[in-house]
């Protein structure tokens, strides 16, 4: 199941992938990692897609990553006592803590933090953006507002606050205890929606405690003001332009892409780009021109994954949409401007032993033409490092940690294989040379490199690298 491209895909599981043929069929079209949304999945249900995934992954004998994406605080406003209602531009519209039924000139809106939050002349965005208020008047049971954007507003429609940081963690109780069951499942990646800040993510690390990786979507403009900060504490990164486009103007968006990609990349982080790739897909069984532009863009930029969301959990075409985005990476990679893109944006290793020895082996890989970069890698780090460097020889990551190479599955050019851990230099060579060529990336006569820390199974401790020949008796045991 060797893939051919570099960049991973993700594909979300629902209604219309939740059984195992289906989810076997969009491992076979490409999908790398599975994405279970919590928004719309109970634990037990969760619990019974890893086990369908687990066996793919033992029927295929290949790592199958599994990211749990987690809802996030949900802010909604209340209920209207005589059904829907229409604002119109100008009107004044109060927010209040008032728990009777709404009607044209105020509803209830149940949550306090935001009273306590915001200001004057911050906006409050309602229904995904529809409807635009701007508040003028605010205390600790009120919210007077003037409508900027009219329009029909039902019950329960979600309520964003592009302008206003909230005092409230981005684990509510639901997620905390989606993150216990999704733990206890042995899943090997969550992703954490509407974060603002770095203590966002500090707080679910104290949770997980290394039994999974934290993804941070970036989704507010309290996130993108700090995502340097954020960037440095999180194990990867995903552009969720979805609800970066409802709270920020929609031509910004693109430019936060590019910012996010190359920041991740920089420092050795995996990014995933999602939300609307393949969008037709969902009720066509082919892409429009500007979708198949809209995932190249972001695979010449250097991506580590690209995401389907409904294309591949609702739609009418879920193995059609992920074999889809496969020809396209597959393309994209072979496209002559491919490779020097990614080169300029190269940039150059942290000064430590570590980030010197995998730009050297890219560089050595690359100047002599290698058949591939091999790194034995306990925690993951020596391929992350490797990945970071973006180059033209396959990457191979041979790991005795199953968990790790599952985690993997996300990062760009990563192959990963499940093996023991080396006994000594000598074996780590032969092992590595042989599990190469098994698995079709050398032949024999031709030259590899082995990345490796040294005393071997030390997590982070890159700091060997060998040349070596794939011999005739390779293929042996």
């Amino acid at each position: 199941m060797r893939r051919l491209r570099r960049t991973k895909i993700l594909a979300t599981l629902g209604p219309a992938s939740s059984d195992r043929n289906v989810i076997a069929n969009l491992f076979r079209a490409g999908a790398d990692v599975f994405r279970i949304n919590m928004s719309h999945t109970s634990h037990d249900r969760m619990r019974e897609l890893v086990a369908l995934i687990r066996a793919v992954e033992f029927e295929y004998g290949r790592p199958i990553g599994i990211l749990v994406d987690l809802q996030g605080p949900k802010l909604r406003i209340g209920r209207f006592g005589a059904g829907p209602i229409t604002l119109a531009k100008g009107d004044t519209f109060v927010l209040d803590a008032d728990e009777a039924p709404g009607d044209t000139t105020r509803v209830h809106l149940p949550h306090k933090e935001i009273f306590a939050a915001i200001q004057p002349g911050h906006q409050l965005l309602l229904d995904d953006g529809k409807v635009r208020l701007t508040a003028t008047e605010v205390d600790t049971q009120r919210i007077v507002t003037q409508v900027e954007v009219g329009g029909k507003l039902s019950d329960r429609k979600g309520v964003s606050l592009p302008q206003t940081t909230l005092g409230f963690s981005a684990l509510a109780p639901k997620d905390r205890s989606d993150l216990d069951a999704a733990l206890d499942a042995g899943i090997d990646w969550v992703a954490l929606s509407f974060i603002q800040r770095p203590d966002d993510i500090a707080e679910a690390k104290k949770i997980t405690r290394g039994r999974a990786l934290v993804m941070a979507k970036i989704e507010k403009p309290q996130a993108v003001d700090r995502l340097g900060d954020i960037i440095d504490i999180t194990d990867a990164l995903m552009v969720a332009r979805g609800d970066l486009g409802v709270e920020l103007p929609l031509e910004l968006v693109p430019g936060i892409q590019k910012q996010m990609t190359r920041l991740a990349r920089r420092a050795g982080k995996p990014v995933v780009v999602a939300t609307q790739m393949l969008e037709s897909m969902i009720t066509a069984p082919v892409p429009t021109r500007a979708e198949v532009s809209d995932v190249a863009t972001a695979i010449f930029e250097g991506a580590d994954a690209v995401m389907l969301s409904a294309e591949s959990a609702a739609g009418q075409f879920p193995v059609e949409a992920v074999a889809t985005m496969n020809r396209i990476a597959e393309a994209v990679e072979k496209d002559p401007l491919h490779g020097s893109i990614i080169h300029s944006q190269r940039t150059e290793p942290e000064p430590t032993g570590a980030d010197a020895i995998a730009a050297a082996a890219r560089q050595i890989a690359d100047t002599l033409d290698l058949a591939a970069i091999i790194c034995w890698t306990f925690s993951g780090s020596t391929a992350l490092r490797v990945a970071r460097e973006r180059p033209k020889s396959p990457i191979v990551a041979i790991s005795p940690n199953l968990s790790t190479a599952r985690r993997m599955s996300v990062v760009w050019g990563v192959h990963s294989i499940v093996a023991e851990d080396a006994h000594d230099l000598d074996d780590m060579v032969a092992r590595a040379c042989r599990l190469a060529f098994k698995d079709g990336f050398a032949r024999a006569g031709q030259r590899v490199i082995i990345v490796a820390g040294v005393p071997l199974g030390t997590p982070g401790a890159t700091n060997m690298l060998r040349i070596a020949f794939v011999g005739q008796d390779t293929p042996g045991d």
